[in-house]
């Protein structure tokens, strides 16, 4: 406030409340439970069009069935590591508080989607193919998107100070990012036995409505399945930090 009476005090940008832990945590916490709910409705009623509700592959018969968990996970297989590199470069670059608690929650639920569509996978390509594993371009390289993950983890763990192990994780998150468009574009650089994309073309899907129906509902439903999961997983990595805080405090105080 100047002498005139008039409150010049900078305005913090909606940014800089957000970098606040206890600001994510009251703006974040009521959506929680509305998410959660969201959730099981879209994942019930994907299930129930999955299969009860649509045809079955005049190739494939009902293992197409298998599709609508194999491509929503392995969709966010790489979904969740691209948000992953944002949050390595909010690390390294912006120094914002919250990106290294996100990169550090979203890792075991990449690594779990990345588990996920690698077996829904090979229970497909069994049938399919007649094999559950072929080192084409794709499967490779998903597995080693797993490896990738796994190690991240590995890395969180291997560090006492968690702001060194967030640089670290940082720099190995952003080199690794170059494994994703590998994925992406594998069945077009390479001899593979995956298809190429049926959905996300620039002529439009090749798949007919009655499959893509239950296929973008199943979508959804994972992606905020991810989106619920993430967020109490970074509640729950702010309120283990607090607690630590506490702790040291606490034992300075009786050294003291």
């Amino acid at each position: 406030m100047n002498l005139n009476g008039i409150d010049d005090t900078p305005k913090m940008s909606w940014w800089s409340r957000l970098a606040h832990p206890g600001q994510f945590l009251s703006w974040t916490r009521p959506l929680i439970w509305p998410l959660a709910a969201l959730t099981l409705v879209l994942m019930l009623v994907g299930l129930w069009f999955a299969f009860f509700n649509s045809p079955a592959d005049y190739q494939m018969g009902d293992t197409v069935r298998i599709m609508y968990v194999h491509v929503p996970t392995a969709w966010l297989s790489q979904f969740v590591y691209a948000a992953m590199s944002v949050s390595a470069l909010g690390t390294l670059v912006w120094r914002h508080p919250l990106a290294d608690v996100s990169m550090k929650a979203a890792a075991p639920l990449g690594a779990a989607f990345t588990a996920m569509a690698l077996f829904t996978g090979s229970m497909w390509g069994r049938p399919t193919w007649g094999t559950f594993w072929e080192w084409d371009g794709r499967m490779t390289s998903t597995l080693i998107l797993l490896f990738i993950y796994l190690g991240i983890i590995a890395l969180w763990r291997a560090f006492d100070d968690q702001l060194r192990a967030a640089r670290v994780v940082a720099v190995f998150t952003l080199v690794g990012a170059v494994n994703v468009p590998i994925i992406k574009f594998s069945v077009d650089w390479w001899s593979t036995l995956h298809q190429p994309a049926s959905v996300f073309r620039a002529d439009g899907p090749t798949m007919p409505g009655s499959l893509l129906t239950p296929l973008f509902v199943m979508f959804f439903a994972f992606t905020l399945l991810f989106v619920t999961l993430q967020l109490l997983a970074m509640h729950t990595e702010i309120r283990r930090r607090r607690l630590i805080t506490l702790e040291r405090r606490a034992a300075q105080g009786d050294a003291l």
